[in-house]
């Protein structure tokens, strides 16, 4: 097949998981708003619960997320039948990570003491965590069965499913957040419930879809569970954890911001939920390209055609970062727009917008890593990007941010922007721009090498 076929199959593929990426983000954008026009103590409590969730919830999807290159190469090699006994096979890890998970978000309190979230806001954030631990299992479930369907070149099911979860989700986040019929009025709490309502629904049609839809039936995924097969689940250890990890490292450096920046009061808490949220609005745009990307490269790979694989990701990797620059600049010009949507409020206008113009930046950045770390996993180079996270995201961009907003003693020019969200943007954009150059770095050797076919 033709390069040119094979970036417009890209194109269709990324666009169609784009569009239920929107979806799901703008499950946060309704809560962001509806908690933002209830109370600003809501929309705080909502940024520090949302942080922590995010943090638990993106790191676990990352194990399973690995495992597309994986499944991908299998429909490559036209072996449908291990595609079944692997997914099979994951749900043993699927147990291990709904628990954990839900064990960090009932017991959240080591972690809101330890980034000092006022109390305040505390008994609020708490509630809306155990209702989210219960929303977790059939989170991860439908995730598999998302990264089932991106492997198999079939994102259409999933997306059509986050559109019409969509519209569940936002009347159900306005009438939970502020009662009405009957029902009292729960803030923050509010919106925990819609999403928990919505995960289930979304996840029991899923499985409905397993069952009935002919695209499955080659997979034979209703066979007989085997015993856990340690051979494979420890393939899916060293691929998935060190992704997940990443991950986990990402968002943390990301999502930690919030507590970090909580201590600052309500309205630093707002002015960063509404430059969070669009950061991670414009981030599902290079995601859908690079889940696309390595789906296919991954097919190709397991296919046999190297060649092929190595033209589509140097092709994508500069529509990636074309793409960032045109986000970016849109950010830039339309942020005090941008930020009048999320709230009335003139002050948090005024610093959402001055944020906002450092998450144009950050953003370019962003696009490129989000790129290259998905498919250097069609390659299972997943620990050296966990390394450069660490060193840059958690100590470049988390720590200098905290140093600069809370330790570094400042002159008076800077001492008013210091106390704020401010330094802990400027230094992860900083830190982010060194990761995509040092990923940029590690891709390109990998594509230029001849690579030996991985283990599936």
């Amino acid at each position: 097949m033709s390069t040119s076929a094979e970036i417009k199959h890209i194109g269709r593929h990324a666009l169609t998981v784009l569009a239920g990426q929107l979806a799901v983000m703008a499950f946060g954008t309704t809560d962001t708003i509806v908690a933002g026009r209830y109370s600003d103590n809501a929309v705080a409590a909502l940024s520090v619960g949302a942080a922590i969730f995010i943090s638990v919830y993106a790191s676990l999807m990352g194990i399973f997320q690995a495992l597309l290159p994986l499944w991908a190469e299998q429909r490559g090699a036209q072996q449908p039948l291990a595609i079944g006994r692997s997914l099979r096979q994951s749900m043993y890890l699927c147990v291990i990570a709904c628990i954990a998970g839900m064990a960090v978000l009932l017991m959240p309190d080591p972690l809101l003491r330890w980034t000092h979230v006022p109390e305040a806001l505390q008994h609020e954030v708490k509630l809306y965590l155990a209702v989210l631990a219960f929303g977790l299992p059939p989170a991860l479930l439908f995730r598999i069965f998302s990264a089932l369907n991106q492997a198999l070149g079939h994102p259409q099911l999933v997306t059509w499913l986050q559109l019409l979860s969509l519209i569940v989700k936002v009347p159900l986040s306005i009438w939970f957040t502020f009662g009405g019929a009957g029902l009292p009025a729960m803030g923050a709490v509010g919106c925990a419930w819609a999403t928990l309502t919505v995960n289930y629904l979304m996840f029991f049609v899923a499985l409905q879809l397993l069952r009935l839809q002919p695209i499955y039936a080659p997979l034979a995924l209703w066979h007989q569970p085997e015993r856990p097969d340690w051979t494979m689940l420890g393939h899916f250890v060293r691929l998935g954890i060190p992704a997940g990890l990443a991950i986990l490292v990402e968002v943390t450096s990301f999502t930690l911001m919030a507590l970090f920046v909580a201590r600052q009061g309500t309205l630093a808490s707002a002015g960063h939920q509404i430059a969070a949220n669009l950061a991670a609005i414009c981030y599902m745009v290079p995601l859908s390209l690079a889940i696309a990307t390595s789906a296919r490269v991954g097919y190709w790979r397991g296919a046999g055609d190297e060649a092929l694989a190595r033209r589509l990701i140097s092709k994508c990797f500069w529509l990636a970062a074309l793409i960032g620059i045109t986000l970016s600049a849109l950010v830039f010009i339309a942020k005090h727009w941008i930020a009048s949507i999320y709230t009335s409020s003139p002050e948090v206008i005024a610093l959402a917008s001055l944020l906002l113009s450092w998450v144009a930046i950050y953003h370019c950045a962003d696009a490129v890593q989000t790129f290259c770390i998905f498919v250097l996993r069609c390659y299972r180079i997943t620990v050296a990007p966990l390394i450069i996270y660490c060193l840059l995201l958690w100590g470049g961009g988390l720590g200098l941010g905290y140093w600069l907003a809370y330790e570094w003693q400042a002159g008076a020019r800077w001492s008013d922007l210091q106390h704020s969200p401010l330094p802990f943007w400027l230094a992860s954009a900083a830190a982010l721009l060194v990761t995509a150059l040092a990923f940029s770095a590690i891709l390109y050797r990998a594509i230029r090498q001849p690579q030996p076919m991985p283990e599936a």
